[in-house]
């Protein structure tokens, strides 16, 4: 069986993060990915999380996760503390997405964001030919239970990354069964970046 749990982007942060890094989970739901770096990289870890349920998922791996809200920021932390912070499927639900990405800049050197492509091809057909919003593998909530406030595309972080003068390190595009290496803006379901100041 495969230490990602066929979870393709799990696969990817997991190639990029170093053995023994210091690591923070933004919004780190049960820890799956957590764990995965604990035991396999030998990772520093630590959560932040707003679900109790979720906390209890950690807790019951050994992880440890603290339980806040990601909008109110960081203030505990100093600055350059952890070798990588993640928002992994997470930053389409966050309120406030300049502050969240500006404190996690400095409490850690590098930042993996991993998000929900929602310019996908499949996504846009559902949309034109259905009349109705997307629900699909990479969508999967009905328009009115979805935890998604934000709806962005490869190129619209791209877009705010060169306007925030943030360096993008590192791009992979995943489609259902790989990477895509051709326009990913149409034809990835999920993207993950490695950003730094």
């Amino acid at each position: 069986m495969s230490p990602y749990r066929n979870k393709l982007d799990h696969k990817i942060i997991y190639e990029i993060i170093e053995p023994g890094a210091k690591v923070l989970d933004l919004g780190c739901g049960n820890g799956e990915l957590l764990e995965l770096l604990v035991t396999g990289k030998k990772i520093k870890a630590q959560g932040i999380e707003l679900s109790n349920d979720a906390i209890h998922a950690c807790v019951e791996k050994g992880l440890s996760v603290f339980h806040s809200d990601i909008d109110s920021g960081l203030p505990y932390y100093p600055d350059k503390s952890f070798d990588y912070v993640i928002l992994n499927q997470s930053l389409q639900e966050v309120k406030k997405i300049e502050a969240v990405i500006e404190e996690a800049l400095r409490v850690g050197a590098k930042v993996i964001i991993g998000f929900p492509n929602f310019a996908f091809a499949h996504g846009r057909a559902l949309l034109f030919f259905g009349g109705r919003a997307p629900v699909s593998s990479s969508l999967p909530y009905e328009w009115y239970r979805t935890p998604n406030l934000r709806f962005l595309s490869v190129k619209d972080f791209r877009d705010f990354c060169s306007r925030k003068n943030y360096k993008i390190l590192e791009a992979r595009y995943l489609g259902r069964k790989g990477i895509v290496r051709f326009l990913p803006n149409l034809f990835c379901m999920n993207a993950i970046f490695v950003i730094t100041r």
